[in-house]
């Protein structure tokens, strides 16, 4: 097991600082989201006339794709970032108990790759609420 040097206080520090970058992450992934669906709707059709809501055009389509595409990746980096402060944070705890294995084993837990398919899941059913 490796030496631990922690200081509680710089890890609460940094902790508030990525919590606030996650917040700001996360007013940029909701407004990237607007834009795309309001790009998508604006980018018009190959079709003539049409009655009621306008269909989807290619242009549309293709940017649909795109963003269904990289909606793992956006989610994987928010759930990535809040592992690792909530495991560095929950390893400091440990650490100030005197309890060093259970902060390593906080800490490699927190190392590990979220599962992307779990967060597309909880995802697509949170949207199918019709939640904002």
């Amino acid at each position: 097991m490796p030496a631990w040097d922690i200081t509680p206080s710089g890890v609460d520090s940094v902790a508030s600082l990525v919590g606030l970058a996650m917040d700001d992450m996360a007013k940029d992934v909701k407004a990237y989201g607007k834009d795309m669906k309001s790009a998508a709707s604006s980018a018009g059709t190959i079709s003539g006339g049409y009655c009621g809501a306008a269909p989807t055009g290619p242009v549309g389509m293709a940017l649909a794709l795109f963003v269904d595409g990289k909606m793992g990746e956006v989610l994987s980096l928010g759930a990535r970032s809040a592992n690792s402060v909530n495991g560095a944070i929950e390893a400091t705890n440990h650490y100030i108990n005197g309890d060093l294995q259970d902060a390593a084993n906080a800490q490699r837990k927190a190392a590990k790759a979220p599962d992307v398919k779990e967060l597309l899941e909880a995802a697509r059913k949170k949207g199918g609420q019709g939640e904002k």
